[in-house]
């Protein structure tokens, strides 16, 4: 698919259920990931920091085919290259990360996600060809850390009036607190174990897909 196609996919998501073994409550990342699909989830990010380049790359495959036969997209956290390699559909940055710029050159047709926790990195990601921004952590997390620490439900308002490209947010975001993030402006929420540590991980992910439609269709 060319980046167009990609993104005109991505603006149709809503949940973006990010995938981490660590997170995923003693299962198989594949497990946690047939339940997300069969909820409807259609945006994944891959995020295996630690893990080496062999093993990496054949689970990102398997993902890779899970992933493609649902419909849905698959981003790589960090690895440009592994992104590359198992032809996912986008890649995910952090402030540490190959700059945003240098990635584009490398995988014009790839989907680009940026982490940002201000206006100013939501900018220059922009500026330097993200395809999307992501705006966090908005609520204290033990998945991440920044030195920022939470940037709150205001920082939305701060960053989305000013973005020419979509934008995803994360941080801490429970079925107890998504409806605080959608007041903000939200559409697509990205989350971890909220998801990957559910018990039920397929009732999880529809929970929460239905509380960002319900909302988004009674505006």
């Amino acid at each position: 698919m060319t980046h167009a196609q990609r993104m005109e996919a991505f603006e149709k998501t809503d949940l973006y259920v990010v995938i981490t073994g660590a997170y995923c409550a003693g299962r198989s990342p594949l497990e946690v990931l047939d339940a997300c699909l069969r909820a409807g989830v259609r945006l994944i990010q891959f995020r295996e920091k630690e893990m080496e380049d062999g093993p990496c790359y054949a689970l990102g495959h398997a993902f890779r085919e899970k992933t493609r036969e649902a419909g849905a997209l698959l981003i790589v956290d960090d690895r440009v290259d592994i992104a590359l390699a198992i032809e996912a559909d986008g890649v995910h940055l952090g402030q540490d990360d190959l700059p945003v710029d240098a990635a584009r050159r490398i995988a014009p047709e790839l989907i680009i996600g940026a982490s940002s926790h201000n206006l100013d990195e939501a900018l220059t990601a922009q500026a330097a060809g993200a395809s999307y921004v992501n705006i966090g952590p908005i609520f204290s997390t033990q998945t991440k850390t920044v030195p920022t620490g939470k940037v709150g439900t205001e920082m939305l308002d701060t960053i989305r009036p000013h973005l020419e490209i979509p934008s995803t947010c994360m941080g801490g975001i429970k079925a107890h607190n998504i409806d605080e993030v959608l007041a903000h402006g939200a559409r697509r929420v990205a989350v971890v174990t909220a998801v990957t540590a559910a018990p039920d991980v397929e009732a999880a992910a529809r929970e929460l897909r239905d509380k960002i439609r319900t909302y988004w269709n009674a505006t």
